[in-house]
C-alpha cells in the first residue's frame, strides 16, 4: 500500500464520501418521512442557519462572534420570510425574485467572476438561503391530489443530487474540457453532461411516480439542473474569492453544509415556482 500513495488517497476519499452520503441519506429520509412537518421545517431551518454560518466566512467574516451574528440574522430572515410567505402570492413573488437573482448570478459568473466585495457577498447570502428555505418548506407542506410534500421534496433533492453524482463520476472517468476553469477547475463539460443524463432518469422516474407527463418533466428537469449548476459555480466563485477550498469541514469527504446544498439553493425556488404554475401547490 505504501508504494501507491497516489492511488490509495482517492480510494480513501471516495470511501469517506460514500459513508457520509449514506448517513446523510438516512437522516434525510427520517426528517422527511418520520418527523412531523413542523419539526422537519425546524431541522431545515437549522441546516440553513449552519449554511449561513459558513457563508459568513465567504463574505470575509472570520471572527466567530460576527459569524454568529450573521447566522442569527439570516435565521431571523427565515422566520420573517415564512410569516410574509403565508400568502401564496408573496411566496410566488419570492421565488420569482430568487430566479431573477440566479440569472444575475449566471451573468456574474460569465462576465465578472473576479468582482467580489465582502458586503455584497454577505448580502447575496440572504438571496441564496432564504428563498431556498421558504421553497422547501412550502413543498414539504403540500398535500394535494397528486402531490405528497415529503415525496416531492425527495424528488427535488434526488434530481439535484443525482446530477452531482453523475457529474462526479463522469468527470473522473471522462473529464477533459474544463467547464469554468477560473472558478472551479475540477468541473468539466463531460461531468456536466453525465450529471444531466443521470438526472434525466430521475426526472422520468419521478414523472411516472406522480403521474405527470414525461416530456414536460424532462424539460423542466433540464432547467432545474442548469440552475443548480449555476448555484454550485456561484458558491465556488465566492469560495475562491475568500481563499477557501471548502465552505467548512462538518461533513467528512464533502466539506461543509454549503458544499452539499449549494445546488439545492438554486433549484428549490424554481421547483416550487413550477409546482405553483401547475397548481400542485395551493
Amino acid at each position: 500500500m505504501a508504494r501507491h500513495p497516489r492511488k490509495s488517497r482517492p480510494v480513501r476519499v471516495l470511501k469517506q464520501r460514500v459513508i457520509t452520503a449514506l448517513i446523510l441519506a438516512a437522516c434525510l429520509l427520517a426528517v422527511l418521512f418520520v418527523l412531523p412537518t413542523a419539526a422537519a421545517i425546524l431541522v431545515l431551518g437549522a441546516v440553513i442557519t449552519l449554511g449561513a454560518w459558513e457563508w459568513a466566512a465567504l463574505g470575509g467574516l472570520r471572527d466567530a462572534r460576527w459569524r454568529l451574528m450573521y447566522a442569527l440574522g439570516v435565521a431571523a430572515l427565515l422566520v420573517g420570510a415564512s410569516l410574509w410567505g403565508a400568502d401564496p402570492r408573496h411566496r410566488v413573488l419570492l421565488y420569482a425574485i430568487a430566479c431573477i437573482w440566479w440569472f444575475v448570478a449566471f451573468v456574474w459568473l460569465v462576465y465578472a467572476p473576479q468582482f467580489r466585495r465582502p458586503l455584497l457577498v454577505l448580502g447575496c447570502g440572504a438571496l441564496v438561503l432564504v428563498p431556498c428555505f421558504v421553497a422547501i418548506a412550502d413543498v414539504h407542506g403540500a398535500v394535494t391530489g397528486r402531490v405528497h410534500g415529503p415525496q416531492a421534496v425527495l424528488w427535488l433533492l434526488a434530481w439535484v443530487f443525482s446530477a452531482d453524482i453523475g457529474a462526479y463520476f463522469a468527470g473522473r472517468a471522462f473529464g477533459r474540457l474544463k467547464l469554468a476553469p477560473h472558478i472551479s477547475p475540477g468541473k468539466t463539460w463531460e461531468g456536466a453532461i453525465g450529471g444531466v443524463l443521470f438526472a434525466t432518469l430521475v426526472a422520468v422516474a419521478g414523472a411516472r411516480w406522480f403521474g405527470l407527463p414525461v416530456l414536460p418533466s424532462m424539460s423542466f428537469g433540464l432547467a432545474l439542473i442548469a440552475v443548480s449548476i449555476v448555484g454550485d459555480l456561484t458558491e465556488s466563485m465566492f469560495k475562491r474569492g475568500a481563499g477557501l477550498k471548502d465552505s467548512g469541514s462538518l461533513l467528512p469527504g464533502h466539506g461543509g453544509v454549503l458544499d452539499r446544498i449549494d445546488s439545492v439553493t438554486a433549484a428549490a425556488p424554481l421547483f416550487a415556482l413550477g409546482m405553483h404554475a401547475c397548481a400542485a401547490l395551493p
